[in-house]
């Protein structure tokens, strides 16, 4: 028996000789074709490219993969005690392979029956993400073994765990524990609580089983068994343990959620940065840094949307959006509403129960949700007709209101824009290019060309005082008539937009009244084509603008960027600037690559496109637009340093109102995309100076009261204001005049039409 016993164990020990050479051998042979580890040594993984207001907040990122690099020492060590406890806690013992792990693993899956625990470590894991694949064969656990020796005897530990934390992937398209904290919670590693820490450390192991997005309960389950671990291993104590368990993680749900709404430009940028380095752009981590102002986004973006969602309130409510089974899909109703987009807020829900007075719905992600009167004004009517359109199973929009309270709204079909520039450079300080990015890609800011009606006059007026117009100038608002030979295409009668006419007014308060047909005279008066050519000292496209009459009532294209950079002009004292939002490239090691290099009005070697002295007398008759003209509304403000002109196009198809202040030019626009008319009554000054007005008085609470120079050369005299004539007598009201231009003699312009 002993003989046996000995030949036996003499068998096993020479099989495992032979094993062990075997195996000895086979590193040996496989050793030397390893692959270099100068993809570790040199660690550039693809970095995606980033978008950053003027401040540094982010705005927009873009690339295949979230990846944001950090070192090791700027990972908090609890968020490194997490990772060690949930993935390998002896990773600074041993060497690359745990044996201890791998001898508990096998006794747990013996017990237990299947493949319950792995023993792969840290290293093992950066060898499989770097070089190998995940298949589950004997050859790639015998490679990864291999390199993980041969890791460790070339990095430090503490490189190998900045590469494990830098590398691996964590759902949500995210790559690293940096960029899997903002991608989940929306802050940088350094602000996670505990709790939060263990949720991420507890991904690895399955990112999409643990995502606490999709699967909070299974991620919460996670999250217990790191902090377990943790506490355990002494990284927290029992309070902070305690604490921990309790907290209730809040997770981002959105798929875009970025501090500030700013896609429209962010988009821009993407497509600026693919122009100068082609798909490079996305990998090699290039952070951009525009000249947006966070704050003055903020204000920008609600004052769309508000102005937007005013608007709708007043037109009728549009109704359903489709009806369903409430039968069949009672039970799926969050399948049934994942068909529907919601905008930031306007959620799309299912009626439960309807009645004139109240309304129950279901949200997805809320539940049950009750409307009472207050909630379902918009709809009134519509819940009153018999039958109501609003019945059990309709699918309709619901918002909060200021009150924390539901109501019935809509997803507007009108669209809207804004931006704002600074007048002194041209830095672009907020741009809005619709209602909602992710409803309509369409850039409403640089790429709509639309018909700016009135807003266009101060160009046609700043021509007529370069031909020696004065704003005392008189001219007649009556009525005028072409015919088909003299418009060269169909008879024509302009009329002013209330139907009625005031006869012989200076022209500033024509201006200020935006009076049609005394702009329309003013052109006859100084030629339609003087005029064209004159546009473009503003940045206007002569060919957009055909020179005829109708110019003077803005039936030309312009688009809000153009306006932007045409009424900043007259804000900075008559130079032309053109908006730019980059204002730095860098790369990766922050390394400046390209710097933005604006021109600045006034600069040494700049010079004047249009009379200092004109863009000054312009100022002030815009001026009086907003003190007692069309904008009047905006006198709400309370500054006296605005500036600015309402647009109304034929049939309220589209409604402009561009205005400035000494450090601002802003331009808002409304219409829809299929042009047609806003409705009754939707002029400049109701619909879009309203939005103008949101942002502008956000954008200036801090700013104080300015005032526009007054050049040499202007001279400020009293006139008659029925006249215009100079009052020698020591009464009548103050105007400005050229110094070479001081009426003495005015004249009322006769009626040029037969």
């Amino acid at each position: 028996m002993l003989r046996w016993l000995l030949y036996i164990l003499l068998s096993a020990l020479g099989f495992g000789l032979i094993c062990a050479g075997l195996i000895a051998f086979a590193a040996v042979m496989t050793y030397p074709n390893l692959p270099s580890l100068d993809a570790l040594k040199d660690y550039r993984p693809k970095v995606p490219l980033r978008v950053y207001s003027e401040e540094g907040v982010l705005i927009g990122e873009f690339g295949e993969e979230r990846r944001a690099v950090v070192s090791i020492n700027q990972v908090p060590k609890l968020m490194k005690e997490a990772i060690l406890a949930a993935e390998d806690e002896r990773f600074y013992e041993h060497g690359g392979i745990d044996y201890q792990g791998v001898l508990r693993a096998a006794w747990v899956n013996f017990v237990h029956g299947g493949s319950r625990q792995g023993a792969s470590t840290i290293t093992m894991q950066v060898a499989r993400n770097f070089f190998l694949t995940k298949e589950k064969t004997l050859s790639r656990k015998f490679n990864e073994a291999l390199l993980s020796f041969k890791i460790e005897h070339t990095l430090t530990k503490d490189e190998i765990l900045q590469l494990y934390i830098n590398q691996i992937y964590l759902g949500q398209k995210a790559y690293g524990f940096a960029a899997a904290s903002e991608a989940y919670f929306g802050k940088p590693l350094d602000k996670l609580s505990v709790a939060e820490m263990a949720t991420l450390a507890g991904l690895p192991k399955a990112p999409s089983a643990y995502n606490p997005v999709v699967n909070p309960k299974r991620s919460k389950l996670r999250e217990l068994y790191v902090l377990s671990r943790m506490r355990a291993l002494g990284y927290i104590t029992q309070g902070q343990y305690d604490e921990s368990v309790k907290e209730s993680i809040k997770v981002k749900h959105e798929k875009h959620d970025y501090p500030v709404k700013a896609e429209y430009l962010a988009e821009m940028v993407r497509q600026d940065m693919y122009d100068r380095y082609k798909e490079d752009a996305y990998t090699k981590g290039y952070k951009v840094y525009t000249t947006l102002r966070w704050a003055d986004q903020v204000a920008a973006y609600q004052a769309v949307r508000n102005g937007v969602l005013a608007y709708d309130e007043r037109h009728p409510y549009k109704g359903p959006e489709k009806y369903v089974d409430l039968s069949e899909n009672e039970s799926k109703l969050d399948e049934v509403l994942d068909d529907f987009d919601s905008s930031d807020g306007i959620l799309p829900a299912v009626v439960l129960r309807a009645s004139p007075m109240s309304v129950s719905a279901y949200v997805k992600g809320v539940g049950k949700i009750s409307l009472g009167p207050e909630g379902l004004k918009f709809a009134k009517r519509m819940l009153e007709d018999k039958p109501s359109k609003i019945r059990p199973g309709a699918v309709i929009r619901v918002i909060k209101n200021a009150k924390e309270r539901w109501e019935i709204s809509e997803l507007p079909a009108v669209e809207a824009a804004l931006i704002s520039v600074s007048p002194q450079t041209g830095a672009v300080r907020a741009l809005v290019g619709g209602f909602d990015f992710y409803l309509n890609q369409f850039n409403h800011v640089t790429q709509a060309w639309r018909q700016p009606g009135s807003s266009f006059k101060p160009f046609i007026y700043s021509a007529a005082l370069e031909k020696g117009f004065t704003p005392a100038s008189i001219v007649d608002d009556a009525p005028l008539s072409f015919t088909a030979e003299q418009t060269g295409s169909v008879p024509w009668e302009p009329k002013n937009y209330e139907g009625t006419y005031s006869g012989p007014m200076r022209i500033r308060v024509a201006l200020a009244e935006s009076k049609n047909l005394v702009a329309i005279r003013i052109l006859q008066a100084i030629g339609t084509n003087y005029a064209q050519d004159y546009i473009t000292r503003f940045g206007f496209d002569p060919k957009m603008h055909p020179p005829y009459l109708t110019m003077a009532l803005g039936a030309g294209l312009v688009t809000p960027w153009q306006m932007a950079g045409a009424y900043s002009v007259f804000a900075n004292g008559g130079y032309k600037i053109s908006p730019y939002y980059i204002e730095r490239i860098e790369d990766q090691q922050g390394h400046v690559l390209a710097k933005a290099a604006p021109v600045v009005a006034g600069a040494q070697g700049t010079s004047p496109v249009i009379d200092p002295r004109n863009a000054f007398i312009m100022t002030s008759m815009m001026q009086d637009v907003i003190k007692y003209g069309t904008g009047a509304k905006a006198m709400g403000l309370g500054r006296a340093d605005l500036a600015g002109k309402t647009g109304t196009t034929n049939d309220q198809v589209d409604a402009w109102f561009a205005g400035f202040q000494p450090t601002l030019t802003t331009i808002a626009w409304i219409g829809y995309d299929q042009p047609r008319t806003l409705g009754h009554g939707e002029t400049g000054a109701q619909a879009a100076l309203p939005i103008w007005m949101g942002y502008m008085g956000k954008a200036l609470a801090n700013v104080a009261e300015a005032t526009f120079t007054m050049p040499q050369g202007v001279v400020e005299a009293k006139i008659d204001p029925l006249t215009g004539q100079i009052e020698m007598d020591g009464g009548g009201i103050d105007d400005y005049f050229y110094q070479e231009s001081l009426p003495k003699s005015q004249v009322a312009v006769k009626a040029a039409a037969p």
